[in-house]
């Protein structure tokens, strides 16, 4: 096993190009070394990024946020800015793993390891976000829900690495949540998960509106008909009943230990509907 620390991207992308074996990339480290202790992968090459210039930085720009590759959650959640436009991201972001993990997990780590249960996934999903992939062929910008492929699979091609998540700078009358349920209070995985972001007019009706769920099929679902179900409306009753039912709906979920198939698709409805409260309410919607 080989393990470097380059200082430039270019670097990184053409050792993880040119290595004939199985190779990882170390940001925060708490899913890989997880999966190596457990014997479930031992790469070749290991390549660590965060000594690059840039990926340890959160940057404001006129049009919204980079977050570097290598942001630690823990940093997301000292970002008064970040906070302040994105509160469900961040939300997301505080929830995976123990203060310890905080300090070194990063959403771009838990973008790649493609769990469908990714807490910070289906709030960046429902926030339109977008990752900006670095590889042989050059830059890529594309929709972060176009990054998993299944469990544990992405569509990064040979290597590429994403070197930030990059976030609009938010409309007017914008807000977003998310929310979770799990069996313990805390420092567990989703059994199903919901995020929402909604963007109001003067009069407080939906202008538009994002709805992804999490832990509720393979990868992450954008749900379009949820979107649907409240735009062009104030997030009255009949709007939450109509999206807790096409939530529910909308989920292909499995059975297992920690939930039942009708469990998880009842919950992915209420979880809905609460974050799509949250963030009207955020939105300044009354």
């Amino acid at each position: 096993m080989r393990y470097i620390r380059p200082l430039s991207m270019e670097d990184a992308v053409g050792q993880l190009a040119g290595s004939p074996g199985t190779t990882a990339i170390l940001a925060g480290g708490s899913d890989l070394l997880v999966r190596m202790k457990g014997g479930f992968i031992e790469p070749d090459l290991i390549v660590d990024i965060k000594a690059i210039d840039g990926l340890g930085e959160i940057r404001e720009t006129a049009e919204g946020f980079s977050i570097g590759a290598a942001v630690s959650c823990a940093l997301m959640g000292e970002s008064a800015a970040l906070k302040r436009e994105w509160p469900g991201v961040v939300e997301a972001a505080k929830l995976i793993g123990s203060k310890q993990v905080q300090g070194r997990c990063t959403i771009v780590g838990n973008l790649c390891n493609a769990s469908p249960a990714a807490d910070s996934v289906p709030a960046l999903v429902a926030a339109g976000a977008r990752a900006l992939i670095i590889g042989p062929g050059g830059r890529r910008t594309v929709a972060v829900e176009a990054v998993p492929t299944g469990p544990g699979k992405t569509s990064l091609a040979k290597g590429e690495i994403i070197e930030a998540i990059l976030l609009d700078r938010r409309a007017p009358r914008s807000g977003d949540a998310y929310l979770r349920f799990i069996p313990r209070t805390e420092m567990d995985i989703a059994v199903v998960s919901a995020g929402v972001n909604l963007t109001l007019d003067e009069q407080g009706v939906v202008k538009s509106a994002r709805v992804a769920l999490g832990a509720a099929a393979p990868t992450v679902l954008l749900v379009e008909e949820a979107a649907e179900a409240l735009i062009g409306r104030k997030l009255d009753e009949a709007a939450l009943e109509r999206l807790a039912k096409v939530c529910s709906g909308a989920c292909r979920p499995i059975d297992d230990k920690r939930g039942t198939v009708e469990f998880r698709r009842k919950v992915a409805g209420v979880l809905a509907r609460r974050a799509a409260t949250t963030a009207y309410t955020r939105a300044g919607g009354k």
